[in-house]
């Protein structure tokens, strides 16, 4: 079943959750998860989230609700669908560049 998105600029937390059908605590709960979740706060610090907002929250209930992944499996997939690099290939090139860096600076003080 197609969940159609009404045509606004922003939504509150309610709306999203009669969208969504869930409860509000589960979308703040996804917001701390998946950080791709980023809604605009108010001067009185309530969220408003944007129609892609929304959208990647429908995505991120298909993948826990519908095709059952964890919150981790639905992180490594949504990597994957953006076409990311995986969290790990982050982590090794970080290793990699690090000891790039001290190699270069063992031999700056050589030549120095």
């Amino acid at each position: 079943m197609e969940t159609i998105i009404p045509e606004k600029a922003y939504f509150r937390i309610g709306e999203v959750s009669k969208i969504l059908n869930v409860e509000p605590y589960v979308i703040r709960y996804w917001e701390t998860e998946f950080k791709t979740v980023n809604p605009v706060r108010t001067k009185t610090a309530q969220r408003l989230y944007r129609k892609k907002d929304v959208q990647e929250l429908l995505t991120i209930k298909n993948l826990l609700y519908a095709q059952r992944f964890t919150i981790d499996g639905a992180k490594k997939q949504l990597h994957k669908i953006r076409g990311n690099d995986e969290p790990e290939d982050k982590d090794k090139q970080r290793l990699f560049l690090m000891r790039i860096k001290q190699e270069l600076q063992q031999i700056r003080q050589i030549v120095s």
